[in-house]
């Protein structure tokens, strides 16, 4: 059971692939059931975790894409300001 234990900081930063497959079976391991109380809790913290870096790389991805799709010489909220203009 160390492996749910492991703090995502202890580790180089996930992709958001390797985070997304672990959490995956992470909610495996909690919906099927067979583990101790305190096995269950590092497994569920260990699924926060992933989610939070899962989170944090679709963030970056979507402020990536805003920065790719903004004109040069204006800023994201110019053209949220225009769009939302009748």
């Amino acid at each position: 059971m160390s492996d749910a234990a492991h703090d995502v900081s202890d580790q180089p930063e996930l992709s958001y692939e390797q985070a997304r497959d672990e959490l995956v079976e992470v909610v495996q391991r909690l919906e099927t059931g067979g583990t101790t109380l305190e096995e269950s809790l590092a497994l569920w913290e260990r699924g926060e975790e992933l989610a939070r870096v899962c989170e944090r790389r679709l963030d970056g991805a979507r402020a990536r894409l805003d920065a790719a799709q903004t004109p040069p010489g204006s800023s994201p909220d110019d053209s949220d300001a225009a769009s939302a203009s009748p």
